[in-house]
């Protein structure tokens, strides 16, 4: 198997519901963040990644026919020239509500990795320091900063990727411009709505030690 859609959104524009979605669709299992924690290999392999190593996408990617979501979605140029026949999907939201839901979740253990000594540090946290530096310079709690980051990504994605190949999308549209992009016959089940920010919330209070947690 070999990736056929890249996800070139940031997280906390649906993406979750997307991975879901894109599984429903048929395309085999959709890596997404979720999918490094378990998997003692993907936390120095993207650590590596936005170090600027080099790395071997097939390698992380064996098994799956899609990707979403950080921190894919940052390499996402270099999967394109990679996957050549891999459809480009830009999942996108307000820069006010994904501002608001990005620094109430992913932010909170990017941030608290981003403070933790390196030699302290386990594999899982140095790889989140190393996307919280690669990808907003560290600077989580700048939110102009961090919306500037936002909106250049966006469009650099639609600037550099062709429109032939490229979906700009919001999972608010739901299930039909999703299935013309990629010639899918529309499910007869309602469209995924998953991770809201309580049950984030929720999930970082299980990761997170008690004494490590912000107030």
């Amino acid at each position: 198997m070999t990736l056929s859609l890249i996800g070139a959104g940031f997280g906390r524009t649906g993406t979750k519901s997307l991975q879901t979605a894109l599984q429903m669709l048929g395309l085999g299992r959709c890596y997404h963040m979720v999918e490094v924690f378990p998997d003692p290999k993907a936390p120095p392999f993207w650590e590596r990644a936005f170090s600027g190593q080099p790395v071997v996408w097939d390698e992380i990617f064996a098994g799956y026919g899609a990707t979403v979501d950080w921190p894919a979605c940052s390499f996402y140029r270099e999967l394109a020239e990679h996957y050549p026949h891999a459809k480009i999907l830009l999942t996108v939201r307000s820069s006010e509500s994904w501002w608001k839901s990005v620094s109430n979740t992913i932010f909170v253990p990017l941030a608290l990795a981003a403070a933790k000594n390196p030699a302290e540090a386990n594999p899982i946290e140095r790889m989140m320091k190393a996307l919280a530096k690669n990808v907003f310079d560290g600077n989580l709690a700048d939110r102009d900063h961090c919306v500037r980051v936002f909106e250049r990504h966006n469009e650099e994605v639609q600037r550099l990727i062709p429109k032939d190949r490229l979906l700009v999308y919001e999972a608010s549209q739901g299930w039909a411009p999703l299935c013309r992009f990629l010639d899918r016959p529309l499910p007869d089940a309602p469209f995924p709505s998953e991770n809201t920010t309580a049950e984030f919330r929720a999930r970082i209070a299980q990761l997170i030690p008690p004494a490590d947690r912000p107030a």
